[in-house]
């Protein structure tokens, strides 16, 4: 646990100015219409609703519960508002120095906790092409993602998800490929992410990439987005991981550090 402080402190000391702020986690619609009570109704985007069972079995938090852990991501979803509003930026990356270490759950709340103020929406992208599995946590069936639109032309209004989660959509990633840092450093991606950020101004896009040390995608895709949130699990990251995954990420603009699954003595985490 030491080792690990030691090191987030070193990541937070090698950040640019205020945005390199250590933040702790203990533990798009194309044409939405949004109702009096805040609720919307979307016109091109499947709403696929998940039951509680699902939400529970797969550690989503929707309902406040476990508290904790809703707490938790409250006080994240706050603090990154505040340091995306004071840089007039709304594209969020999560990653992670290496592959388990919670970055996917991490994402996913991050957006739900996000979608629960009403004067904003969300939309969560998957862009861990190699290995999607945001889906699977949904327990969604799909045929179709964001793969297909950039290879086959597929139009978005056919890959759009709404897990019945108010003011969150999802955009999977579809089939596994291996190109994976080419597509998304791809001109159509670039396009897509600048059409992405300018449509609702109101929205927040929340990305799931790939760890830092597994694939190159991380850094092919961080010229598009706005900062990046570092995931790091007591007990599993290393120091010398997350030091070669901040030395990797500089020029990067880091958000913070969200430390995942303390153990019980040292406090709660996700």
């Amino acid at each position: 646990m030491e080792k690990i402080k030691k090191a987030m402190e070193l990541a937070r000391a090698q950040a640019q100015g205020d945005t390199g702020s250590e933040i702790r986690a203990e533990s798009a619609d194309h044409s939405p219409h949004t109702n009096t009570d805040g609720k919307i109704n979307y016109s091109q985007t499947r709403v696929i609703p998940i039951n509680a069972e699902v939400l529970k079995r797969n550690k989503i938090i929707v309902n406040g519960e476990p508290e904790q852990a809703s707490t938790a991501y409250k006080i994240l979803r706050t603090q990154v508002e505040h340091r995306l509003a004071a840089n007039n930026w709304n594209v969020v990356a999560v990653t992670s120095p290496g592959a388990g270490h919670g970055k996917t759950l991490t994402a996913i709340n991050l957006s739900v906790a996000l979608a629960k103020e009403i004067h904003r929406t969300v939309l969560l992208v998957d862009l861990n092409l190699r290995k999607p599995c945001i889906h699977e946590r949904f327990e969604h069936h799909i045929e179709h993602g964001l793969v297909d639109y950039l290879l086959d032309d597929l139009p978005l209004s056919q890959i759009l998800i709404n897990p019945g989660i108010d003011r969150l959509v999802v955009l999977p990633a579809g089939r596994p490929t291996s190109n994976s840092s080419e597509l998304l450093a791809s001109p159509k991606m670039i396009r897509l992410v600048e059409e992405l950020k300018s449509r609702y101004p109101s929205r927040i896009i929340v990305c799931d990439l790939p760890a830092l040390l597994s694939t190159d995608d991380m850094l092919a895709f961080s010229p598009f987005v706005d900062a990046t949130l570092l995931v790091v699990e007591d007990g599993v990251t290393t120091k010398d991981e997350l030091v070669r995954a901040v030395e990797m990420m500089k020029g990067v603009h880091l958000l913070g550090t969200v430390l995942n699954n303390v153990s019980r003595e040292h406090g709660h985490a996700p």
